[in-house]
Formats: C-alpha cells, structure tokens, sequence
C-alpha cells in the first residue's frame, strides 16, 4: 500500500505534478494515521509523526516520491457578509470567542460551519446569515505553526485570560 509520510505546504510544491488527489470535509483534515482512499479509488496509508490539520492545497508526499493533493469538500456552512472592517473584526471576535474555527475569504465575507446556536447570534448582532454548501478552510490559529496547520488537539490554552466570566469549555 502506498504510504504519506509528510505534508507538503499550500504554495510550496508543484501542484501539476500530483499524482491524485484526497478530497475531504473538514473535521476528517485532522489526522495523523489513518487508511485513506483518493478521489480516484485508490488506497493509501497516512502516516504522520503528529495528527495535523490538513488545509486545502496541501501535499501528502508518498514513499516514493511522489505527491496527492489535499482537497477541501463542500459541506454545510453559513456566510456572513460584513458592510466594514469593523464590524468583519466585531463578528469575527464574537465567533472566536466561542472557540468556533473562522475562515476569512479573500472579499471580507467570513465563513464557518453551519451551527444553528452561531447562526442565531450573529443575526442577533445585525448580520444577514446565509448557508450554503462550499469548501470549508478556516484560518489556522496563532499558536497553529506550519506548514500544513498541526492541531494540539487537547484542550489546554495558550493565552492568558480569565475564562470564568465569559464563557465555560
């Protein structure tokens, strides 16, 4: 069986030269060993050294050589269109308060996963939300690293702030 044993960054290798592709919805990007099937069939081992977040573009390099491309699938998700910068900052602050994963697309519109409890507050805070079916990529975080986003999975922070009054995990 084929295997991957490293993650190629978005932009940093030859995308032309892939030998297939792995399309998937978010939640099933945060992996380190898992067996896998491309989009053309076929089977192959991922093997990591840590689980990692697998952003759309990424390149899982083969034993031998060569590379299959990572592949954000369309699923549930809302999109909020924001009038200014400020109120983009405004409800991109609220969603991440919450802990809720934020992908900020090239016009200023933020995208995130369909939740009807995040739906309802960002239409409390004045916002059309509208949900649609589109590749979900959200931004990696500021403790995330890179290349290709690794995840520490466990619930510990990495900020100084007193969680007591503002929400609980």
């Amino acid at each position: 069986m084929r295997r991957a044993t490293q993650v190629l960054a978005p932009g940093s290798w030859d995308i032309g030269r892939a030998e297939g592709s792995v399309t998937l919805v978010y939640d099933d990007r945060y992996r380190r060993r898992l067996r896998m099937t491309d989009d053309a069939g076929g089977a192959f081992l991922l093997d990591l050294e840590r689980a990692m977040v697998l952003a759309d573009g990424c390149g899982l390099r083969l034993e031998d050589g060569g590379v299959i491309t990572v592949r954000a699938a369309a699923e549930a998700v809302i999109e909020v269109a924001c009038r200014d910068a400020t109120q983009a900052a405004r409800l991109a602050w609220h969603v991440g308060n919450r802990h809720a994963p934020l992908q900020v697309l090239a016009d200023g519109t933020l995208r995130l996963r369909d939740d009807p409890v995040l739906a309802s507050m960002l239409h409390r805070l004045g916002t059309t939300v509208v949900r649609r079916q589109a590749a979900f990529d959200p931004e990696a975080g500021a403790y995330a690293g890179h290349p290709a986003r690794p995840h520490d999975q466990d619930d510990k922070h990495h900020h100084a702030h007193d969680h007591a009054l503002d929400h609980a995990h």
